[in-house]
């Protein structure tokens, strides 16, 4: 059925009795939200926007985010969300992607001055989302999601996180991530109450507006710094996590630290609808260790690096078919094309199957770093360091850590008589870059670590990054507290 998704959220809205709120804006009402959608809707009808065109939506967890999602699908548009505080090398980057001419932003739908509509794309047939993510490239890639495929993860997936309508759903998930936005969806449909938080930090949870959540949505870095404050949200009973590992130490203390609660933990990429197995932790049987079973219409298999198959107990590729797949790599056909083997969706997470049918990860093999839940390319970082002036050669990796899961570790090389310093470099990147894109730890060095085949290898530098302990690094070093 086409736009799926509209028709499910609209059928869901209309007779629910939640609410969503911000903190600043005065509460939405299920039925405001689609009211404040449908006046967006007429503003870009009137704009003659065209059937399946992209649309700009500029998110800041607010609440008339979600009412601007629902307006560009009722107009039939496609959303494009992108944050407040995106930095111009992602806006250039996005709007090359996407040749979109509309932007909606706090419930205000802009055209851009005598520019044509786009040309279609077939590859936006019914797609509700398109979700930029880091590229391998350096440049973002467009993950076309279409309403059949995320209405069909949210009926996946209401049979086994219990939203209902007597809850308060705490997302400080921003909605440019598939991961905040089919949380937020997923408890509008069970007519539950959304609590969007603009920004993370612990103290935020002091607001009076989020203290009666009973559901908390949260990558586990989250998790660990909340661990540093008294406990907050004494009626929580719903923990969501995704987005990153949370591991066997931090289910224990999470599931100890919120006796009457339990973790729902989800793994799931972009590209295959998100939440494609869950693990369920509680105190008595914390699970922290496996990533699940698969949630409904996902299938896996574990493969060698040849492609073959594996018995249990072996270490493989993680891949996975699944009805919620992405149409595609948005303008990317060989990129689509080599992300699948056979029909099925190449994962790059290495895996095991335990005798029993349970899930473990344990390793990548794709080289992507994730940071406090959010996935970042090297090669983005690289390129960017490059068009430093100072800068010869730069290598990025992504370095174990406690706290966030890994933290970005930079190597660079200075041109000769350049006087560049690590900490100038990483203000430098500020300034090019998201915040949290940016490295932990910047050392200059006389060479980037090579490997067997003498070139440049990431896995050289982290594990010399793993040998140095921040300690006896004196010159050249900068933490980013």
């Amino acid at each position: 059925m086409a736009r799926a998704l509209l028709r499910l959220l609209e059928t869901r809205l209309a007779s629910g009795a939640g609410v969503v709120e911000d903190g600043n804006a005065a509460p939405l009402r299920a039925t405001e939200l689609l009211e404040a959608g449908s006046e967006i809707a007429a503003a870009l009808r009137r704009g003659g926007l065209g059937e399946n065109e992209p649309v700009f939506v500029v998110v800041g967890n607010r609440s008339l985010d979600l009412a601007a999602f629902l307006g560009v699908w009722m107009a039939g548009g496609v959303v494009a969300p992108v944050h407040v505080s995106a930095s111009e090398t992602t806006w250039a980057a996005v709007r090359a992607s996407l040749g979109a001419r509309v932007v909606v932003e706090s419930g205000e739908a802009l055209f851009a001055r005598d520019a044509p509509a786009p040309s279609a794309r077939r590859e936006l047939d019914d797609a509700a989302v398109v979700v930029f993510t880091s590229g391998t490239t350096g440049a973002p890639k467009g993950v076309v999601i279409r309403h059949r495929g995320f209405a069909g993860k949210l009926a996946a997936l209401e049979p086994i996180i219990p939203f209902g309508s007597g809850d308060v759903v705490a997302i400080p998930l921003q909605l440019t991530f598939i991961f905040g936005q089919w949380t937020a969806f997923l408890a509008l449909c069970a007519g539950a109450s959304v609590s969007l938080v603009r920004k993370f930090s612990p103290q935020v949870f002091d607001a009076l507006y989020l203290r009666n959540a009973t559901a908390l949505c949260v990558v586990p870095s989250m998790l660990r710094a909340l661990e540093r404050r008294p406990r907050p949200l004494d009626r929580l009973r719903t923990i969501v996590s995704g987005g990153e590992p949370l591991g066997a130490v931090l289910a224990e203390t999470t599931v100890a630290r919120w006796p009457g609660a339990a973790i729902f933990d989800c793994y799931g990429l972009t590209e295959t609808g998100a939440a494609d197995f869950c693990a369920i932790s509680t105190e008595s049987e914390p699970r922290g260790a496996w990533i699940g079973r698969p949630t409904g219409g996902v299938l896996y298999r574990i493969r060698a690096e040849d492609g073959g198959s594996l018995p249990a107990g072996r270490s493989g590729e993680l891949q996975i078919r699944t009805e919620h797949i992405m149409a595609a790599y948005l303008g990317e056909p060989e990129l689509t094309a080599a992300a699948f083997a056979d029909g099925w969706f190449r994962t790059g997470d290495l895996a095991v199957e335990d005798p029993d049918g349970e899930v473990r990860l344990v390793g990548r093999i794709k080289e992507v770093i994730s940071r406090a839940g959010n996935k970042i390319y090297p090669a983005e970082i690289e390129a960017t360091l490059l068009r430093h002036p100072d800068v010869a050669a730069a290598l990025c990796t992504g370095v174990p850590d406690e706290r966030i899961g890994e933290r970005i570790h930079a190597a660079v090389v200075l041109r000769d008589g350049a006087a560049a310093t690590p900490s100038g470099l990483c203000d430098w990147l500020g300034g090019c870059l998201e915040r949290y894109k940016v490295p932990d730890v910047l050392v200059i060095r006389d060479a980037v670590p090579l490997g067997a085949t003498g070139k440049a290898s990431r896995a050289a530098l982290r594990e010399l990054a793993i040998r140095e302990s921040l300690a006896t690094m004196t010159m050249g070093s900068s933490q980013r507290r």
